[in-house]
């Protein structure tokens, strides 16, 4: 009784009003809620409280307290086991590790089982960063999971898109980002409401290792992170504007609301409006514009087959088209001078391409198969 005292008491110190007014907000969960307070180890205590005083209303009408201890324990444990974990600032383990969700998905008790599930794929990294590249490159094919929009929704969270065996950019991303943090890698959900040509959204992660990186979820490049198909698309996003812009979802308290596409109006979640960071990293590149090269079938689906493109003074660039397991918005793309005309081919079509603006190619693939 007497720890219990204690331990409300310094909850009071940090929280304050905060505390009482959650308390007040979770109603008839509240027995819950005091329950997680009084039961904390007293080295956790801080992340109970930030938990609690950040977490969205909703949660704290329906959450156990089995369920907050569970997580706020499993979260210091990574944190504290990882090789790098004395590199992690609290503030960052606060907003990055130790949530046990992201947006709105559903509330669902991943880390032991993702820890479990995934510590045998990290026992040698070194570094956060190295562990987010293995995770993207193997935790999809352990769980079973595919891109595909044919998912069942596009909020899934992580055992929805495993019992689904698919999902898009955002579930893809929600599953990543909890991977990471069950195994002390501090990690976010990044999105944009539309690319700035208007071909569609995106979802995808972050990761922190003395700053932030970032990667597609399930599109791994090789060993390195800020390499991505959609960079030139980042690049050209618009700061502040809530449909252009890319933003970073965080449980701190934020003036900014994180635009979810599937939510549409929806303004309970905070962000990062981090779109300057993006724009750093692109180039303008003067007066080449992106030309995106699509091979359809007859039964409209992308296949991958070979694409040539040939232009004057001997040009010639070669690659390969994008199949149905890439994002939708991910096309084979070459970046030609303006007001030069090309000629792109594959098998089965020849097309000509007069370069005035951003243009998607669609040649026929016939019914060759990926």
């Amino acid at each position: 009784m007497k720890n219990s005292l204690i331990i409300v008491f310094y909850f009071s110190l940090l929280a304050g009003a905060d505390l009482e007014k959650q308390l007040s907000i979770a109603g008839n969960n509240k027995i819950e809620i005091e329950r997680a307070i009084n039961d904390v180890p007293i080295e956790q205590s801080p992340g109970m409280e930030w938990l609690i005083t950040h977490m969205p209303d909703k949660d704290l009408k329906t959450l156990s307290a089995d369920f907050l201890l569970s997580n706020c324990n499993l979260s210091y444990e990574a944190w504290n086991n990882a090789p790098w974990g004395s590199d992690i600032p609290e503030e960052i383990f606060l907003n990055s590790i130790l949530p046990y969700a992201n947006l709105n998905e559903r509330r669902d008790e991943w880390r032991e089982d993702f820890q479990n599930k995934f510590a045998s794929i990290v026992k040698n990294a070194k570094s956060p960063y190295e562990v987010a590249v293995l995770l993207n490159h193997q935790i999809y094919e352990k769980v079973g999971v595919i891109y595909s929009t044919d998912r069942v929704k596009a909020d899934q969270s992580p055992y929805e898109s495993i019992d689904a065996g698919m999902a898009s950019c955002t579930g893809l991303s929600i599953l990543l980002v909890d991977a990471c943090r069950s195994v002390g890698v501090p990690a976010r959900f990044v999105g944009t409401p539309l690319w700035y040509n208007n071909t569609g959204n995106h979802s995808w992660v972050e990761i922190w290792d003395n700053g932030w990186h970032y990667t597609g979820a399930a599109e791994p490049t090789g060993n390195k992170l800020n390499e991505t198909w959609f960079s030139e698309l980042a690049g050209n996003a618009t700061k502040g504007d809530m449909t252009y812009g890319i933003f970073a979802a965080t449980w701190d308290k934020s003036d900014i609301y994180f635009p979810m596409d599937w939510l549409p109006g929806v303004k309970m979640y905070g962000a990062i409006d981090v779109t300057d960071r993006y724009k750093i990293r692109h180039i303008p590149a003067g007066e080449l514009v992106p030309i995106r090269i699509r091979a359809l079938d007859s039964s409209g689906l992308r296949r991958i087959v070979k694409v040539t493109v040939i232009g004057e003074d001997n040009f010639i660039f070669e690659g390969v088209s994008k199949g149905e397991s890439c994002d939708a918005n991910d096309h084979l793309t070459v970046m030609l001078p303006k007001g030069k005309t090309f000629t792109v081919k594959s098998t089965s079509d020849v097309q000509t391409v007069d370069v005035v603006k951003e243009y998607i190619v669609d040649l026929s693939a016939g019914e060759i198969d990926n």
